[in-house]
């Protein structure tokens, strides 16, 4: 096992001859471990903390990991509005590209909307992104707690100016199963904490932020073809948000000859935070650790 870099939020970086920290953002983290690497990838709207959980069991198995704050999160909802898909994926593909140039191979993984943003970057690098790790990606939001009026009323919705001046809030369970994860969730909102954006995310989601995430669907959807990487996809059958036809959107589409899914159950949208988040974390360590040493597979 390599040597350990870890860096922090507010820490200077340790390697001398790169600095991460442009790669990060201000709530990001990367820690060197290993020869070969994971970039994780946070969900809209989220933060990297509901990825550490997935960090620290990627780390015990060996692998170095990055998780980057995407472009306009995890700060105010004028940040947040401001932002792209486009800038969301820019990051993502600079952190790509940071660890291409330090690790023998990169393999990459995605929480919902971040699950896309790993598709997108795998049909534009192919060969070059080891393996893919889908957790719950959405292209449809038709999960059982998702009202259908509320569907059908989001193009109208994307409309100048409404799209400006117009919220989705997003209501529990929060994508979370766990009573007690939820409840903690509940009580940072509640408590109206000042780093709620860090710890949680936000919950208030513009417009103009839900229109970005579906011109990225839009395109990812036209780009799945592209996607040749080894790939995993989990899913919940109870998720909150995104139902499992998700799951078969993905797997129908892409090029990849190296498939594997796996529908969990009790879980709801949140599989990195929720019940089942260690064992999602390990059939992901595995998948990555099979591709990443195949002369050791007999």
């Amino acid at each position: 096992m390599g040597a350990m870099e870890r860096v922090e939020p507010g820490a200077k970086p340790q390697h001398d001859q790169y600095h991460w920290r442009p790669f990060l953002g201000a709530t990001g983290s990367y820690d060197r471990r290993g020869p070969d690497a994971v970039l994780l990838i946070h969900g809209l709207t989220g933060t990297p903390a509901e990825m550490r959980h997935l960090a620290m069991r990627l780390r015990k198995r060996g692998f170095s990991v990055m998780v980057p704050q995407l472009a306009g999160h995890c700060g105010s909802i004028a940040d947040l509005k401001r932002s792209r898909w486009q800038d969301w994926y820019a990051g993502v593909e600079r952190a790509f590209d940071a660890l291409a140039g330090h690790h023998q191979r990169v393999f990459v993984a995605g929480l919902s909307m971040g699950a896309l943003l790993a598709l997108e970057l795998a049909a534009r690098r192919g060969a070059q992104v080891a393996g893919l790790g889908l957790l719950s990606p959405t292209f449809f939001y038709d999960g059982w707690n998702m009202p259908r009026f509320r569907r059908r009323l989001l193009p109208l919705a994307f409309l100048p100016p409404l799209k400006q001046l117009l919220y989705w809030r997003e209501t529990p369970p929060y994508g979370i199963k766990c009573e007690r994860t939820r409840a903690m969730v509940h009580a940072v909102l509640a408590n109206r904490d000042a780093q709620a954006s860090e710890k949680v995310g936000i919950f208030r989601t513009p417009m103009a932020t839900v229109h970005q995430s579906s011109l990225l669907i839009r395109h990812v959807s036209a780009s799945l073809a592209r996607v040749q990487s080894p790939l995993l996809v989990v899913h919940s059958t109870e998720d909150d948000m995104a139902s499992v036809r998700n799951a078969h959107f993905v797997t129908e589409r892409v090029a990849s000859t190296d498939v594997e899914t796996w529908l969990i159950d009790d879980t709801y949208h949140v599989l990195t935070l929720d019940r089942r988040k260690d064992d999602v974390a390990d059939r992901l360590g595995e998948f990555f650790g099979l591709r990443a040493r195949p002369a050791l597979v007999a």
